[in-house]
């Protein structure tokens, strides 16, 4: 499987309080796809191993089938989607238990490097699946996958937003029967809204989305904080300084800040400007000098010394293993 690295957009300064979870979402945009309409005869098994850094998802277009993720075992039908933000590995088999096989190991019908039809099974009963995994590189959007739990399970109920996944869901098929110039662009963007759409689905209806790193960007003090931080981690900050943005006191927004994010502001401050960082190395043109610039330290040496507490490795053997 062959991921395509995308331009991501420039970053965006919004107004709180339902700024900061705008911009986490903003930022929910592939860095590369990979699509893969499925159809599933039956008896007929598969597996897709652990990968970091990828976000699965599958959806049921014709009948049903039984998924495995951590344990977790689920039975989907058609009309469902299945969205796995963490990239665990994961089986799914259809009516009765069956072989799964690594899906890398099976024969695809390839069109480009980011697409191809998987064709699985023993001829019987058919299971057509709508497949794809996307990557995501911008630093907001890791605090926010890693606040979704291990599987998001989106059902038809109807509702205006169901019908726009499922709508998007059919533009992406329409764009992969024929290879048509901007296709790959197309299908990026489409997958994009679907993950997007997911995500926001499970925030609307689930309590876990009100606590934690997601519930701190719903609070129009801390959000409006949070949201500073990622539109200027070069800034001096300082807990006063944060606690001036968030119109508190020193003590008060110190507490507050770690009793909602789980952490203290300056950790906060010093892991967002490493993530920055980080992807700041991982561009070819980026020196270790520049990303430190870009992330307020006037010393190389006292960047280097930062991003190895906070990151565990030296930035200059970071850069060669990104870039490699």
């Amino acid at each position: 499987m062959v991921f395509i690295r995308a331009t991501m957009a420039p970053m965006t300064v919004f107004d709180p309080p339902i700024a900061p979870l705008s911009e986490a979402l903003r930022c929910v945009q592939v860095s590369g796809v990979f699509y893969c309409p499925s159809e599933l005869s039956e008896p007929w098994g598969v597996e897709l191993p652990p990968m970091d850094d990828c976000v699965w998802f599958h959806a049921v277009i014709e009948g049903s089938c039984t998924l495995e993720v951590e344990g977790q075992i689920q039975e989907i039908r058609a009309g469902d989607l299945i969205v796995i933000p963490h990239g665990s590995g994961h089986r799914a088999w259809g009516a009765e238990p069956a072989p799964t096989p690594s899906v890398f190991d099976l024969p695809h019908d390839h069109v480009n490097e980011q697409y191809a039809v998987l064709r699985h099974g023993g001829g019987g009963e058919m299971t057509r699946l709508v497949c794809g995994g996307v990557r995501l590189h911008h630093p907001a959007a890791r605090p926010l996958i890693d606040a979704l739990p291990a599987v998001i399970h989106t059902e038809p109920v109807g509702s205006a937003r169901s019908d726009w996944i499922w709508s998007t869901l059919e533009l992406i098929a329409e764009e992969t029967r024929t290879v048509r110039p901007g296709g790959e662009a197309v299908v990026s963007r489409l997958c994009d809204i679907v993950v997007i759409q997911a995500i926001r689905s499970w925030m609307d209806r689930d309590p876990a989305a009100r606590v934690g790193w997601l519930g701190a960007l719903r609070d129009p003090q801390v959000g409006g904080v949070i949201a500073a931080i990622h539109a200027d981690p070069a800034a001096d900050w300082t807990v006063a300084a944060l606690a001036e943005v968030a119109a508190m006191s020193r003590s008060a927004f110190a507490s507050r800040f770690t009793g909602l994010v789980g952490e203290s502001a300056m950790r906060y401050v010093a892991r967002w400007r490493m993530a920055v960082a980080a992807d700041l190395l991982a561009e070819s043109g980026t020196t270790v000098g520049g990303a430190a610039a870009a992330v307020g330290y006037d010393s190389e040496a006292a960047f280097s010394r930062a991003f190895k507490r906070v990151t565990g490795a030296n930035p200059r053997e970071s850069k060669r293993s990104l870039t490699q």
